[in-house]
């Protein structure tokens, strides 16, 4: 089982977010989103479907960020 901030499906992570924090140097540094590519692509079959993925992934992400339903992002979020 994955933790909160990786959006997976089944055992493939399809993205994660990177939470805020301090870098080596002490700097801060901004939350990030990412979105792993390779896994996408695989499951998608054209460019519709894998346009439709990472804007679900991308929704997922930023709805689990802020700590919100993903449907109070778009209300035709597949979950």
């Amino acid at each position: 089982m994955f933790p909160d901030e990786i959006i997976a499906d089944g055992p493939v992570p399809l993205g994660r977010v990177l939470q805020a924090g301090v870098d080596r140097r002490g700097n801060p540094t901004r939350a990030r989103f990412v979105v792993f590519r390779m896994p996408i692509e695989h499951r998608s079959a054209n460019a519709q479907e894998r346009s439709e993925l990472v804007t679900w992934v991308l929704t997922a992400l930023v709805a689990n960020y802020l700590n919100l339903d993903p449907r109070t992002i778009d209300q035709d979020f597949p979950w």
